[in-house]
């Protein structure tokens, strides 16, 4: 595709690198931006359904990623309260034919060297870091980057891969701050061996309970443990990372089953998120400008599917843009009105399963219980059907 300025990156997270990936690979030269002085992710564990695979293999690095993964054998949904399974969906092989791809875990540190590493190794990719975008603009033949040390950088395209509070994004949809959930979430990563033996199941194990919930899976070769604890605490603004005591962590889980209780116990050195997402809006694209990843649809972690949207978008964007050659501004909506309806449905159903499945009491969690353990496995491989089959270039 013939270019006169490079493609422009704003973000050097999973969804920026992944983005740079998909257009190198269709020989398309492209800059990422990263305001931070180095390039790296910060939280714990990523859980990987099959439709992450198919976006890793478009992006030409399934192999490396499937060697980094940790391949677990269910998914587990427990009553905290009870103590017991509510229910599980085998992801042996049965699961691996019908999708094609497994499910698996992986740090969050390790998939974004993954990107990273193939990143640096190809030439149509520059990486610059200390390089804060806060605004744009553009005269139809191509975009400027402005950035917050004065500097001006030309492109063809600008993609705004700038997370939750994306300056890109307030130009091109100007919707205010980031919607607080009320939720507070509590990450914490333990060597395997001060995990209760009884519990070191290969499984992603959610324990739901009235207002807060616990996941819990191995990670790094069973090395360590991913601890994530989340409760309704009305926490009125955003918090990212923030260093808490284990009181403040324990107050939200007094009720819950002492077998689950002991689990919380084990953490150590915990940190504080307080969960924010966005409503879903039609319109990501200002003429050569678009949106990708959180910086598009901020989801709610309670389908475990924001990096996985995220990879998926950069697989959409770089086909549509070397499959209209010259047309920079239909090839950005033709990437956008492909991904909008898909991203909008796992949004919604993200806070939907916050109150529906994760968080319900009493009568609510009773029916909860009924409905979900009345399906096996196989009935659960049809309702993720729309989900873990998609590829990044599926309409809906």
């Amino acid at each position: 595709m013939p270019q006169a300025a490079p493609m422009l990156i704003v973000g050097g997270g999973i969804g920026g690198l992944a983005a740079a990936l998909g257009l190198a690979r269709r020989g398309i030269r492209c800059s990422v931006l990263e305001k931070s002085p180095a390039l790296g992710e910060i939280g714990a564990g990523i859980q990987l359904g099959p439709n992450a695979f198919h976006a890793f293999d478009h992006l030409g690095v399934g192999d490396t990623a499937r060697a980094m993964a940790v391949y677990i054998d269910r998914l587990r949904l427990m009553d905290a309260v009870a103590g017991e399974e509510i229910t599980h969906i085998d992801l042996g092989e049965a699961f691996r034919r019908r999708f094609g791809n497994p499910y698996a875990v992986i740090h969050r540190g390790d998939l974004h060297g993954v990107f990273l590493t193939a990143c640096r190794e190809s030439p149509l990719i520059a990486l610059r870091t200390g390089s804060e975008v806060v605004d744009y603009a553009q005269d139809g033949k191509g975009v400027t980057a402005l950035l917050a040390n004065g500097e001006r950088l030309a492109g063809s395209v600008l993609i705004g891969a700038d997370g939750l509070w994306s300056k890109i994004r307030r130009r091109v949809v100007g919707d205010g701050a980031p919607r607080v959930s009320g939720h507070t979430t509590y990450r914490s990563v333990i060597p395997t061996e001060r995990m209760p033996e009884a519990l070191r199941w290969n499984a992603a194990t959610l324990w739901a309970g009235p207002k807060c919930h616990i996941v819990h899976y191995p990670l790094q070769g069973w090395k360590l443990f991913n601890l994530v604890v989340t409760y309704h605490n009305d926490a009125p603004a955003l918090v990212g990372g923030q260093p808490v005591p284990f009181e403040e962590v324990m107050r939200g889980f007094e009720h819950i089953h002492p077998r689950v209780q002991a689990i919380i116990r084990h953490g150590r050195e915990w940190r504080k998120w307080v969960l924010c997402d966005r409503d879903p809006v039609e319109h990501w694209v200002d003429g050569r400008v678009a949106l990708l990843g959180d910086a598009a649809h901020p989801m709610l972690q309670y389908m475990a599917q924001g990096a996985c949207m995220a990879m998926e978008d950069a697989v959409c964007l770089s086909h549509m843009l070397a499959t209209h050659p010259g047309r920079i501004e239909p090839a950005l909506e033709a990437y956008r009105a492909r991904r909008v309806l898909r991203t909008t449905r796992v949004q919604l159903m993200s806070r939907a399963m916050g109150e529906h499945v994760y968080h319900p009491a009493g009568a609510h969690a009773l029916l909860r219980n009924a409905i979900m353990s009345a399906k096996d496995s196989r009935q659960w491989y049809e309702t993720l059907a729309w989900l873990y089959g998609g590829t990044g270039l599926d309409p809906a």
